[in-house]
């Protein structure tokens, strides 16, 4: 039997990581999805905890995009989208060169920097809707590339898309759209690259049923609870998590 399922300490980090995901994809865009990767490197590297998580994603993605049919900005995915082509491109071409502790580095700055972001401009005023080619080409190449290594593409897109003053519902469908071919587009790469072999994915599939139990949770919590008392504890949790990653990598 895999050496990760018989682990109790990454059976419960895994599990949480994949129940806040999903509950994030379901129906809170963004902060939540970020924790996946740092939490499981508490107990794996980075680099094998995002190959265990995509196949996961994947599924999320398939019920995410179900409960968000068509609520989402076409006029801002026709930007974005170009965008995320070239960002997983240059992911897949520089993979090799990252290391586990300078991933964890990357995830932990990624993790309390944006973190930190939140809690100071979580209240700062917001730009106009119009869509602008440039930027949205940017900002989605941006976070096809931080999440074709660490599955952390939430914080790029969220600088884009919340510039962009969007609708609560907007902001989510549109985000659950973006990450949907995102991660489609990562599975050749992660699967010529060798990151798909048999012991991970069998860590995904005992971790799979917990994907459409997560995101229903998630669509049916969107209008219930205090959004923000939940990204508040959500990116408090983040920002230890990430202070923690930053020094185990360093050291």
């Amino acid at each position: 039997m895999n050496e990760l399922i018989q682990d109790p300490v990454f059976l419960a980090v895994a599990v949480a990581a994949v129940m806040v995901i999903a509950i994030g994809k379901g129906g809170f865009a963004g902060g939540p999805v970020l924790v996946g990767v740092p939490l499981m490197s508490l107990a794996i590297d980075p680099i094998r905890a995002a190959a265990i998580l995509l196949p996961i994603l994947l599924l999320m993605d398939v019920f995410a995009v179900h409960a968000w049919w068509k609520k989402w900005d076409m006029d801002q995915l026709r930007v974005l989208v170009p965008g995320a082509v070239v960002g997983t491109l240059l992911g897949w071409l520089t993979f090799r060169y990252l290391s586990a502790d300078g991933l964890r580095v990357l995830v932990g700055l990624l993790a309390a920097g944006f973190s930190l972001h939140w809690f100071v401009f979580r209240d700062a005023g917001r730009g106009s809707g119009a869509p602008r080619r440039w930027q949205g080409v940017f900002w989605g190449s941006a976070a096809a590339f931080t999440s074709f290594a660490v599955h952390a593409g939430s914080p790029p897109l969220q600088v884009y898309l919340l510039g962009q003053n969007p609708t609560k519902t907007s902001f989510q469908a549109t985000t659950v759209a973006f990450f949907f071919v995102v991660n489609w587009l990562k599975l050749g790469p992660y699967a010529q690259l060798g990151q798909l072999d048999v012991s991970n994915l069998s860590v995904s599939l005992v971790l799979a049923p917990l994907a459409p139990i997560g995101v229903a949770l998630g669509a049916w919590l969107h209008d219930k609870v205090n959004e923000q008392a939940f990204f508040r504890f959500t990116y408090a949790a983040l920002l230890v998590i990430g202070l923690r990653l930053i020094y185990v990598g360093l050291s």
